[in-house]
């Protein structure tokens, strides 16, 4: 994976995990932790990140950053432009009461494949970039609650309210949300009530 590539997966995931929800006396989020770990193959680094939830929403509030406020994160507009035509919630309510199954396949000449699906749940999304011999460079996947979908789209029109989808996420139990594979670096992303990664 290339460096810059980790780095901004690594910058989005240490976002993400410190907007966690606000901070309150008795949380539902106590015992839970997200943990981040990427392992580089070789003599290359491995970096363990472990928030506390609670944690995390007690130093949201504090947080007074551009686009963020309140635990919600303003959507920029020139992203908002091109999204006016598109109605998320919409589209959420309609897979949310849709039966499960695979609903887009992308499958292109230089090998690289993407698919969403709906399961038990969750919203699935994979990737898988191959060379052009076929051989697997990169595998992605990502498996969302639906319930964290709708509660990340919950907040106003240009805005992803960020303090709802980790609350949501709290009452998950043991939850891979996201794992990374190219040959040389591993990601993966969890939730569980563990304070040390695996």
């Amino acid at each position: 994976m290339k460096t810059h590539r980790v780095l901004a997966t690594l910058a989005a995931l240490a976002l993400f995990a410190v907007m966690a929800a606000p901070a309150a006396a008795q949380s539902e989020t106590t015992g839970k932790w997200l943990h981040v770990r990427v392992v580089e193959s070789g003599d290359g680094e491995s970096v363990r990140v472990n928030v506390p939830l609670a944690l995390a929403e007690a130093i949201l509030p504090s947080l007074k950053i551009k686009h963020l406020q309140n635990g919600k994160v303003k959507i920029e507009d020139h992203v908002r432009v091109h999204m006016e035509d598109v109605d998320l919630r919409a589209i959420l309510d309609a897979v949310k009461t849709a039966e499960d199954g695979e609903y887009v396949t992308v499958e292109s000449k230089n090998k690289d494949n993407v698919r969403v699906a709906k399961r038990g749940g969750y919203l699935l999304v994979e990737v898988r970039d191959h060379d052009k011999d076929g051989k697997q460079r990169e595998k992605v996947d990502v498996k969302v609650p639906m319930t964290v979908v709708e509660a990340l789209l919950s907040g106003g029109k240009d805005e992803l309210d960020i303090l709802a989808a980790i609350r949501a996420l709290s009452r998950h139990g043991d939850t891979e949300l996201v794992s990374v594979e190219d040959g040389k670096t591993t990601v993966r992303v969890w939730i569980d009530s563990k304070n040390v990664t695996e």
